[in-house]
């Protein structure tokens, strides 16, 4: 299978009637809220005059919601592999609250301490290998561009995968957008200009952090 992947929009849905912003939604499946809605439609403002061969989400409605007002009259590719994490007993729960449940976990996921996984919840790894698989479905459909609206751990997981970069650890917002492309001389670089950067020039972005 020869690779065409050169260009990603990648975006995060929109705020949810389960609090997405405060609370942990991993696979729990909560839908947009009215804010949520306005967010996307800005996500969709902001990728303007933009084209993509085609169109993904999870199936969590959250996702396709939010990849429906970002892309009307596209058919949407719906991936299970695409969905959030697991956050196991974390989940629908707030920073507060996961810090009041379990204070020692709590204290290991905020030091990055190596080894740290959900209670009960998906093992990174194993979310790190599913969304592998569902990023090696797209490119095997042969696509040059694709516009992707899901989960703020699938975004960063796909960019890691994909161009090598890591976002800062509150990114991407709600309804956030994200681009990343490859240059003729197959380097990824992130940002909207990262398809005409000179292959003379550094690549953009944040090395991926060790954990």
């Amino acid at each position: 299978m020869i690779d065409r992947l050169g260009r990603l929009i990648l975006i995060r849905h929109g705020e949810t009637v389960g609090q997405s912003s405060i609370r942990y939604h991993g696979v729990t499946d909560v839908p947009l809220s009215d804010l949520g809605r306005e967010q996307v439609h800005a996500s969709r403002a902001h990728i303007g005059g933009e084209t993509y061969e085609g169109v993904w989400a999870s199936t969590l409605c959250r996702s396709w919601e939010s990849a429906r007002v970002v892309a009307p009259g596209h058919a949407i590719e719906i991936d299970s592999d695409f969905r959030e994490i697991d956050f196991g007993r974390w989940e629908g729960l707030t920073i507060e609250e996961i810090a009041a449940l379990d204070p020692e976990f709590y204290a290991d996921w905020q030091a990055r301490r190596p080894g740290f996984e959900f209670p009960e919840g998906e093992t990174r790894a194993a979310f790190r290998a599913r969304v592998a698989r569902g990023l090696e479905r797209l490119r095997a459909t042969g696509v040059e561009s694709a516009l992707i609206v899901v989960h703020k751990g699938v975004v960063r997981t796909i960019l890691e995968l994909a161009a090598g970069f890591s976002l800062e650890r509150d990114q991407p917002v709600l309804g956030g957008v994200v681009h990343a492309s490859k240059n003729s001389c197959g380097q990824w670089y992130t940002g909207r200009s990262g398809s005409d950067a000179s292959c003379s020039e550094a690549p953009l972005g944040i090395p991926i952090e060790s954990e």
